[in-house]
């Protein structure tokens, strides 16, 4: 059978399902659900989400350039829905979730204590594009649950961490390691090994 063509849509998926950490007071502090969300920079490190101009979050990251960017793990994945279906206009959505604001380091917007792993993002450029508009950021700090730490290497296990993922319209954990980048010409015969993240 033959492949079938499908009209134009964003079906590139998985996709993280990020909690976006926004305000620059506890009286503003919000949070929104994000999947249009990725990593475009290595040096300087820099990141994007995307958002619609109706959230109520658009408004915020527009007047203070600033946000975190909460990686979400399993036990995170129902607040992390509630956040994407309730609207910041009528909640507090970290009273309502039990989640934890916490400071960051070198921005004034929350961090979410829960997170596994949080980047904290100065945005650099505002591009609008349609539906939504793109947030260009810098990433400024990166903080780590030590619990997601491997002993030995101090490096960031995201397999221990049961990150959570966005497939269109579905929530699901990561699945099972496959091999590490690179391992495909290996010149050592034997299967790839678990690889953790680099530290630092």
């Amino acid at each position: 059978m033959s492949r079938q063509d499908w009209k134009p849509g964003t079906l590139l998926y998985p996709l993280p399902a990020a909690l976006v950490s926004c305000g620059d007071s506890p009286e503003n502090y919000n949070l929104i659900t994000v999947s249009w969300t990725g990593t475009i920079c290595s040096t300087p490190p820099m990141c994007y989400i995307s958002v619609r101009k109706e959230r109520h979050s658009h408004a915020i990251l527009s007047a203070t350039g600033e946000f975190g960017l909460n990686l979400t793990n399993r036990a995170m994945a129902k607040a992390t829905d509630w956040c994407g279906v309730r609207s910041g206009k009528d909640y507090d959505k970290f009273a309502e979730t039990g989640l934890q604001p916490e400071k960051g380091k070198l921005i004034s917007a929350p961090l979410v204590a829960e997170s596994p792993l949080s980047l904290e993002c100065k945005i650099r450029q505002v591009l609008e594009l349609g539906s939504h508009d793109m947030f260009l950021a810098d990433v400024v700090n990166v903080r780590v649950d030590p619990r997601y730490l491997d002993p030995e290497s101090g490096a960031f296990d995201m397999q221990a961490a049961d990150l959570l993922v966005y497939a269109h319209g579905e929530y699901f954990a990561l699945g099972d390691f496959i091999g590490y980048f690179g391992w495909s010409v290996k010149k050592t015969p034997g299967a790839p090994q678990r690889r953790y993240g680099r530290k630092g």
